[in-house]
């Protein structure tokens, strides 16, 4: 897939985007979940070689190259790693999967109700990477726990300042300022947030697009401006927490979102599966999500 197939996709494909981007703060934690204890590794060369090894055989089940996952967010050291002995990238767009990959470098302490994306002092060069490497666009993940409207305003205009970086770089910047799902004031916040980021958007230089990875929002169809937006490429949703249930419930009552889950689409698999086992598994995931995604 050259790059206008690829944007083509992303915005016309009935399915969801795929979030195998666990890095190295949160791989221990998808390990344990996958059954796989930390007495089994040593090092974060062997633990990454474990998380790699998850992935590669999620992204070589037969169930992933169905047409329902579009796209995948990949971790860098992901990027850098081989699937059926091709770089990782080609062997998802063999798939018929979009590529991105994870740039930020993680989150700041949190002040005014928000935790900023740390100073990404390794952007240039990976950026540079990845365009080298054949990926289409990045992610980049801010959090907000509560209704400030400074600190919202700050997490907006900081993945607005990076995604023009991105885009003068030729790739397509997922801007994900994720709301805490726990937190009370929510759906006053999410208000607050819809109104900054379109204000973004308005502002950016025509011919421009980025796509928003944003919660579930506690009131339905509350984002369908940005759905809409013509400088919106696609608005994706993340599960946030919550059960691949419960957040295809909910999602199924945003049209016009798609998933890009996580936890969701692998909460069930076991290293220790058969191959038989572990496809069952993973297939039925991604019929839930494509089929929530999908309903509107």
């Amino acid at each position: 897939m050259n790059t206008q197939e690829m944007t083509t996709r992303i915005a016309n494909g009935q399915g969801f985007i795929a979030a195998l981007d666990q890095s190295g703060g949160s791989t221990p934690k998808a390990l344990r979940g996958y059954g796989v204890d930390e007495s089994e590794w040593s090092g974060d060369e062997e633990m990454f070689a474990q998380i790699h090894a998850m992935r590669a055989r999620v992204i070589t089940s037969p169930c992933f190259s169905s047409g329902k996952v579009i796209g995948a967010i990949l971790f860098e050291k992901t990027m850098d790693g081989e699937v059926d002995g091709k770089p990782t990238a080609e062997a998802l767009k063999a798939r018929g999967i979009v590529p991105f990959i994870k740039v930020d470098e993680g989150l700041a302490d949190e002040a005014d109700g928000v935790q900023m994306m740390k100073p990404m002092v390794k952007l240039d060069a990976l950026l540079a990477k990845s365009v080298a490497q054949g990926m289409f666009g990045t992610k980049m993940r801010s959090v907000i726990k509560a209704a400030n409207p400074a600190g919202i305003a700050a997490v907006v205009a900081q993945q607005f300042e990076v995604g023009a970086q991105i885009i003068a770089a030729g790739l397509m910047p997922i801007i994900e300022p994720e709301y805490d799902i726990t937190a009370e004031d929510r759906a006053a916040g999410e208000a607050l947030l819809l109104a900054a980021i379109l204000k973004h958007l308005d502002a950016l230089p025509e011919g421009s697009q980025v796509m928003l990875k944003l919660s579930i929002p506690a009131t339905p169809g509350l984002y369908d401006p940005l759905i809409k937006h013509p400088k919106v490429l696609r608005v994706v949703a993340l599960s946030g927490g919550f059960s691949t249930d419960d957040a295809c419930a909910r999602l199924s009552h945003n049209p016009g979102m798609i998933a890009s889950f996580s936890r969701g689409l692998l909460q069930d698999l076991r290293k220790g599966q058969s191959d038989e086992e572990f496809n069952a598994t993973l297939g039925k995931a991604i019929d839930q999500i494509a089929s929530a995604s999908c309903s509107g």
